[in-house]
């Protein structure tokens, strides 16, 4: 299909404006048409920036990963406490595009996600956790971060009574005394995961952790 020869709207516009269609209306709402219209400009437009609607679903994705951003947090002993910042504020801006979360999965940013990696290494090193556990947290990190926010905002929002949703009293009564006795939210029981996570790695390795 032909550019048009003056661009009409920018790079940043097109996804903002996806953006606010995927989180109003759903991602089966979204289409090239749809977006044009949302941006008052023909579809033609949309080709100065983009090659088709992959390559925008695609930035969508690394706008949303990308906005989670990095705690400010001297190196020490402490350390574990910077990697809960950092999943939590992942977390927080999947969790703030719910619709958007099919997307991060098949278009997942991994080369801005292992850009932010020599930073968080280097963090590690001058906290004086050894080298040969730093692939094992930061990969250990990704993965339980973007999995467990991922899950959670497919999932939709829950309480603390609802974690575990459709439980039934008469067919399992542990789970419902467990439920009824959580005092945990979503959001604590994340924090207490990556903490047990981060512990549970250096438990063994004689290496200095916060009580």
């Amino acid at each position: 299909m032909p550019r048009p020869s003056q661009p009409l709207i920018s790079r940043s516009s097109v996804v903002a404006a996806s953006i606010e269609i995927i989180d109003t209306e759903g991602l089966d709402a979204f289409s090239l048409p749809r977006l044009a219209k949302h941006l008052g400009v023909r579809a033609p437009s949309l080709y100065h920036h983009f090659a088709d609607k992959s390559e925008i679903l695609a930035a969508v994705a690394r706008h949303i990963a990308g906005a989670g951003s990095i705690p400010r947090r001297k190196p020490g002993p402490d350390w574990p406490e910077f990697f809960v910042a950092l999943a939590l504020n992942l977390r927080r801006s999947i969790l703030r595009h719910r619709n958007a979360a099919p997307i991060l999965l098949q278009y997942l940013p991994r080369d801005l996600l292992i850009s932010t990696y020599e930073e968080t290494a280097r963090f590690l090193a001058d906290s004086g956790v050894p080298p040969h556990l730093h692939v094992q947290i930061l990969d250990g990190m990704e993965r339980i971060t973007l999995g467990a926010a991922l899950t959670e905002a497919m999932r939709g929002p829950s309480t603390r009574s609802t974690i575990f949703p459709n439980v039934d009293a008469d067919s399992q009564p542990v789970l419902t005394v467990a439920l009824a006795a959580n005092r945990m939210t979503s959001k604590q029981l994340f924090e207490e995961m990556v903490r047990s996570f981060l512990h549970g790695v250096v438990r063994d390795a004689e290496v200095a952790v916060p009580a």
